[in-house]
């Protein structure tokens, strides 16, 4: 299956297709975002992806109970929720010149709408796509409504048991959804490898006959990586121009040459999976010369036996194949031969 997001195909046959997640990381300027558009592109990353809601969206204005983030291993502990997606939340009318930068840099931009009113509006900027974000991969009517659109939908999978995404996967494509990928995602921030589950790639791509990728929370690039060799056709990671600068998600966030090194890194862990090989490949032909092989290692004259002092497996390649070495040992040469003389069948009676 091959899915066709203004003009970029995805799947197994297509280098990976990499994602730079902005997120709330532009801490509220815009010439920060667009400078995070720009890093983004000089990466190498293939789409720029914002999020398009607002605090009032989101939730209510509230600071007790449910509504505040009491986990004090949190990033945002000790926040309201409606004062976090404040600090987080890209303004609607940055949307334009944002996605405007990303595609005269040559990147796909688009946005994870968190309800109808951003899907209206995303439509009004006519996205590619669309993303749903782990937190609403249940949110079956607003799953409903992206759909609707007709335009390749991405969810990511945090959380969700293989029957919630059933039930998601099938309310998409009831909707109209026929260009699906399911990412992969471990809804900790930042993820830990162990808790990655990468396994669950293909497994997902079987279950749910949809192309499948990875929203990426970890550090680093090794899961990333790895989800390639298992079939990952996208990878999502957040990104930000520095760490120490903070942001919202700015701590589990790559910096540009991390970016360009994860570009880099899974483009060629795709290449590496090829096909079922075996046997010298094109490039390997000429390395065929310097396996071992069979040598004469004195001066011999004709009439002379071949024997294990006489006869050894050197490098390189030119003699007969070192499986032959007991069959001829104590056949005689036929004439004077020079040390150094690779054995053939002419030489020997």
């Amino acid at each position: 299956m091959v899915i066709n997001i203004a003009g970029r195909r995805i799947g197994l046959g297509e280098p990976p297709f990499v994602i730079a997640e902005m997120s709330g990381n532009h801490n509220h300027s815009l010439e920060r975002a667009l400078s995070i558009v720009d890093a983004a592109a000089k990466a190498g990353a293939h789409g720029l992806k914002i999020q398009t809601y607002t605090p009032d969206t989101m939730t209510l204005n509230l600071n007790d109970r449910e509504f505040h983030v009491s986990d004090a291993s949190s990033l945002w502990s000790g926040k309201s929720l409606y004062e976090l997606y404040g600090e987080a939340y890209t303004p609607w009318e940055w949307h334009k010149p944002i996605f405007d930068r990303a595609r005269a840099l040559g990147m796909i931009p688009f946005s994870t709408p968190f309800d109808h009113t951003s899907v209206d509006f995303l439509e009004s900027l006519d996205v590619p796509c669309y993303k749903i974000a782990s937190f609403e991969n249940t949110d079956i009517q607003l799953i409903r409504r992206v759909a609707a659109t007709g335009k390749p939908l991405i969810i990511s999978t945090g959380m969700a048991t293989a029957a919630e995404l059933d039930e998601s996967v099938q309310a998409a494509r009831k909707a109209g959804c026929s260009d699906l990928i399911l990412l992969k995602c471990t809804s900790t921030y930042p993820a830990s490898a162990e808790n990655s589950n990468i396994r669950t790639i293909p497994h997902m791509r079987d279950l749910f006959r949809c192309e499948v990728g990875l929203s990426d929370h970890t550090i680093g690039a090794g899961v990333a990586v790895a989800s390639v060799a298992l079939g990952a056709t996208v990878i999502e990671k957040h990104f930000t121009l520095s760490r120490v600068d903070g942001g919202v998600d700015g701590a589990f966030s790559m910096e540009p040459n991390e970016l360009i090194d994860l570009v880099e890194a899974v483009f060629q862990a795709w290449q590496a999976l090829g096909g079922v090989s075996y046997g010298p490949t094109k490039a390997e032909m000429k390395s065929l010369q310097y396996r071992r092989s069979l040598y004469v290692v004195d001066d011999l004259s004709a009439g002379q036996c071949l024997n294990h002092d006489n006869v050894r497996a050197i490098r390189p390649g030119l003699g007969l194949p070192t499986k032959y070495l007991d069959m001829i040992i104590g056949k005689k040469v036929i004439r004077n031969i020079a040390r150094g003389t690779p054995v053939s069948w002419d030489l020997i009676v």
